[in-house]
């Protein structure tokens, strides 16, 4: 009887992935240590540990190549996967240098995937290394998720390689690695640089699309609908305003500072707490009727997820579904192409309470129904 050959997976992890998400940071580049002192909780192994679950009825078919410790052997020590070592790093925490140094013994290795959890620099660094030498699938960990060579979330990943390691077809394509300057994402300016293409595996309900950047154009249509917003504010009441220019309109409506790629809270059209972190957005919403106003990322359609890791899994629960208010152009919804809005917040469960239709404000008084979730999230359980 002809044995199958093991599918040979490469893997790295970046344990400070996203770490200055939630605690407002914007970014964890050379800012892990200070993010760490503000609480922020190390979530890329747990990102990665979504995704190999979905491998683990194909464990005996899975031979991964990985770096030692959090970097990746931990993790498939602890799945019980077949794991070999290829690289040790010399020292903690572990460093974009490390990422690099794996990344290219990793491409001499023979694998037949690289797979990696992380955030655009993190895809950057392994572009910078491997280029077109292999094919290559990021586990989103990061705040920024630019990059067109990312699954749409953890569990995405781990569909898309079981399909690949049962055998299925899958197609590839070219994908774009995108990474912006933190400084000025901090200060409210996102300046996307292209830095290169990577191979990878093209099932598109599983692989997010590149971000477009720029402003929304239609600024009568956000006119309209921040006039609208504001007019159906209601008196003692909470309202958390996410990240981005379409929510940014409804705070130039109400005449008040507005932090572009943070998030905000008002009360009573007063300013009540400005670029908060997860920790104190909780505290400001767990007892005090509260309503979150949110919008989606052009082109991809994560609605959370990216870049506002503020938003956790127990704020997003403090508020409720029934109190999110999503607000979006039609052209933006249009450059979706039919594909659902997204939610990963890393809490999968949190993931499936979201999905469904939902109700998005698209002008004065103008509303659509818009899905959510994926079509395979029936089949998540």
């Amino acid at each position: 009887m002809q044995m199958i050959k093991p599918f040979r997976l490469g893997l790295i992890i970046n344990p400070l992935a996203g770490l200055g998400g939630s605690v407002g940071l914007k970014g964890s580049d050379d800012l892990a240590e200070q993010a760490l002192s503000l609480g922020a909780v190390p979530m890329a192994e747990q990102r990665a540990r979504v995704c190999l679950s979905q491998l683990l009825p194909l464990r005996e078919r899975v031979h991964i190549v990985t770096v030692a410790g959090e970097m990746g052997a931990a993790l498939c020590h602890e799945l019980g996967f077949n794991v070999e070592v290829c690289y040790v790093p010399p020292a903690a925490p572990t460093t974009a240098n490390d990422t690099e140094q794996a990344a290219a013994l990793l491409a001499e290795q023979g694998i037949d995937l690289l797979l990696f959890a992380g955030g655009d620099g993190t895809a950057r660094n392994i572009c910078h290394i491997v280029g077109d030498r292999t094919t290559v699938l990021g586990i989103p960990a990061g705040c920024k998720i630019h990059s067109g060579v990312y699954a749409i979330s953890p569990l995405a990943a781990g569909k898309l390689l079981a399909k690949l390691v049962a055998g299925e077809l899958v197609s590839q394509q070219e994908a774009a690695v995108m990474d912006i300057d933190e400084i000025a994402f901090r200060q409210g300016v996102v300046k996307a640089r292209r830095y290169g293409e990577m191979r990878i595996p093209a099932e598109l309900r599983y692989v997010q699309s590149v971000k477009m950047a720029g402003k929304e154009s239609e600024e009568l249509v956000l006119d309209d609908l921040a006039a609208y917003v504001v007019g159906q504010m209601q008196e003692n009441v909470r309202y958390v305003m996410g990240s981005g220019s379409t929510v940014a309109a409804v705070m130039a409506e109400l005449g008040l500072e507005n932090t572009l790629l943070g998030v905000d809270v008002i009360e009573n059209g007063q300013l009540l707490a400005k670029d908060v972190t997860a920790s104190q957005l909780l505290d400001l919403v767990a007892a005090y009727p509260s309503k979150l106003l949110i919008t989606l990322i052009g082109g991809q359609g994560h609605v959370f997820g990216r870049g506002n890791q503020q938003l956790s899994p127990a704020v997003i629960r403090a508020i409720g579904r029934d109190n999110i208010i999503l607000l979006a152009t039609k052209t933006k919804l249009q450059q979706l192409g039919g594909r659902p809005l997204l939610a990963d917040t890393g809490d999968m469960a949190l993931d499936r309470e979201l999905q469904g239709l939902l109700s998005v404000l698209t002008g004065y008084n103008d509303y659509v129904m818009y899905r959510l979730g994926y079509e395979d999230d029936k089949n998540d359980e």
